[in-house]
């Protein structure tokens, strides 16, 4: 018999131990006849190393369920990571950066570059199921699964569908933030506020009768290049007579209208605002009240925020491909010249260009640079709609928010909510089943518009078709419906001349209509939010993960509710609406990672 070791080793007894738990299958729900538990855990991302808030909540989470286990309940822990698409994607960018010679993802086509992103995914995945294991976990290992894996792709693409067919997700044209670092949307999360020292500056916009000037004031004068009114608030007697006149803007010499909203407050500076519906997300909704349609504002910045042709040509040849930062130099020199530019005087009297102001301006917290508010074509989510049964819930009663106080918050963030911008400019995340085929002329001609320019389907009165589907079959049998004709099939941009603005169909093409894929992705939240969901059958109907698992658990049915008790439940939202989403949020939080080995020396190993 060998002696007991003078120090206990939890390192190498906890890992064999796991092992021998793991390949018995301990954490498997095998007990089909009782009472069914579920927790789904919330998905790491795949973006390196588990840090200490993964450590602290997996160990909650952890016994929680060797408690129900132990009271004989068939209980199934679902684990699992997250695909994570911007985050993992700049992973992969910034290690094909550091390589000798560097590589850039534009260096291979798109199939390329995913394929490297698996590559590190499993190598990442690997790592972070491995110190799930260290933490002693008891998760259902056999049945682990990703945000992209096929059954989860499946359940996405469905939401997607039945969303759209809902009238509930739609594409449509709006003010996003674009972060012109990273060349994608991206939410309100990923955008930090910071005070930079700045400058405000004052201008005098004639009015076109010769009559006079308007005082408006702004801390981006560039941006002028792309006025397309001025506001002034109905109440101030100062301007009433002017409501209806127009302005003939400086350098561009565009004709803009004064118009009257609440935006513009008397009391703060000349009363007179500068409205720039393509790059403010206030005046956007100024020029939705003033009838301005989204596709008729102004864009005068590229994806990479240098300056480019509006849609009048009005804007100078020589300021075209500068930065913003060039721009508003140039605009700032030519409007002192021509005497547009109204100076600063400050307390010692002494004049300056501009009154220097703090200023709040967004970066992207990723990127670095800042976010330009941006008009495009994106996906959206009707997010007030599907907000309803949430908001009924809580008022009802049929949900509690604890503490109590914090209802105040969740009505007023719920009450308005905005639509959902789950498109992003990516290449790696679940691509956006959406096929776009050619506009349909009034001579019953086709017109492929392949989007080089903004404006296109605005130049031409053209709009393509869109078809949302499941798979390519189902996209081509909906075209083949739309255009009358079998010859439908799939291709990519580079087949017909991606770069042009309208490519006309000859009649060899009139026989063979093409169809191009949106190139976009979805929002990681969009698959985050249906974890819940997909990890645990659906939407196969009566689905379960594994034939060991009790009947029942394929409702994910919360632990601890049961059938039949306490207040009827509200009506179950949409798949995808938000109930209670992936749980990622965590793991995107800049936290101190966790090291590979975890182990809490000193700690003896946990019972099965």
């Amino acid at each position: 018999m060998s002696e007991l070791p003078k120090t206990f080793d939890p390192a190498s007894i906890e890992s064999r131990w796991y092992a021998h738990w793991e390949a018995s299958g301990q954490f498997r729900p095998d007990r089909p006849n009782a009472e069914p538990w579920t927790i789904v855990n919330p998905p790491p991302n795949v973006t390196g190393s588990l840090h200490i808030g993964h450590a602290l909540d997996n160990t909650l989470q952890d016994i929680l369920t060797r408690h129900a286990r132990l009271k004989g309940k068939d209980a199934l822990w679902v684990v699992g990571t997250d695909h994570a698409g911007i985050a993992t994607q700049m992973v992969v960018e910034r290690q094909m950066g550091a390589l000798t010679p560097p590589q850039k993802r534009t260096d291979f086509s798109r199939e390329e570059f995913v394929a490297k992103v698996w590559a590190w995914k499993e190598e990442s995945g690997g790592e972070i199921t491995q110190q799930l294991r260290r933490l002693g976990c008891s998760m259902d290992w056999a049945n682990e699964r990703f945000t992209m894996d096929e059954g989860f792709s499946k359940a996405v693409l469905k939401v997607f569908v039945d969303l759209h067919k809902q009238g509930l997700l739609y594409r449509d044209k709006r003010l996003v933030n674009w972060d012109p670092g990273l060349g994608t949307a991206i939410s309100d999360l990923e955008v930090e506020t910071r005070e930079i020292k700045g400058s405000f500056w004052h201008l005098r916009y004639p009015l076109e009768d010769g009559s006079g000037f308007i005082e408006v004031a702004t801390t981006r004068p560039e941006t002028m290049l792309a006025d397309m009114a001025v506001a002034v608030n109905a109440s101030d007697e100062r301007y009433t007579a002017l409501i209806g006149k127009q302005v003939k803007l400086p350098i561009t010499g565009r004709l803009i209208p004064i118009i009257a909203d609440d935006h513009a407050d008397p009391e703060l500076g000349s009363g007179a605002v500068k409205i720039t519906p393509g790059h403010d997300f206030n005046d956007f909704e100024v020029g939705k009240r003033a009838g301005m349609a989204a596709g008729s504002m102004l864009n005068m910045l590229d994806a990479k925020a240098r300056v480019v042709q509006v849609s009048d040509g009005l804007i100078p040849g020589d300021l075209l491909g500068k930065t913003t930062a060039e721009a508003r130099n140039a605009v700032v020199s030519r409007l002192k010249d021509e005497g547009f530019l109204i100076p600063h005087v400050d307390k010692d009297g002494e004049e300056h260009d501009a009154e220097p102001r703090t200023i709040q301006t967004p970066y992207g917290d990723r990127s670095g640079v800042v976010i330009e508010p941006w008009l495009t074509d994106q996906w959206y989510v009707d997010a007030k709609t599907l907000a309803q049964p949430a908001i009924e819930a809580v008022r009802t009663g049929a949900i509690d928010i604890v503490p109590k106080t914090w209802e105040k918050t969740f009505f007023n963030w719920m009450d308005n909510i905005q639509p959902w911008c789950v498109s992003r400019q990516l290449w790696w995340g679940h691509r956006i089943p959406a096929w776009f085929g050619p506009a349909i002329k009034p001579d019953g001609e086709l017109a492929y518009l392949l989007g080089s320019n903004p404006k296109v389907e605005l130049i031409t009165g053209l709009q393509r078709e869109c078809f949302v589907a499941e798979s390519e079959a189902e996209a081509i049998k909906l075209a083949q419906e739309k255009y009358g004709s079998d010859h439908v099939q799939i291709c990519e941009h580079g087949d017909i001349g991606i770069g042009d603005t309208i490519v006309e169909a000859s009649q060899r093409q009139r026989e063979k209509i093409l169809l191009f894929r949106d190139t976009d992705v979805l929002d990681t939240w969009f698959s985050s939010a249906l974890w819940p969901f997909a990890t645990l059958g659906w939407p196969e109907e009566g689905a379960v993960p594994s034939p060991l698992r009790g009947e029942g658990q394929g409702e994910g049915q919360p632990s601890g509710a049961t059938p039949g008790t306490g207040p009827p439940p509200p009506p179950p939202p949409p798949p995808g609406g938000g109930a209670g989403g992936g749980g990622s949020q965590a793991a995107q939080r800049p936290v101190p990672p966790l090291t590979p080995t975890l182990s809490p020396q000193g700690r003896g190993s946990r019972s099965s």
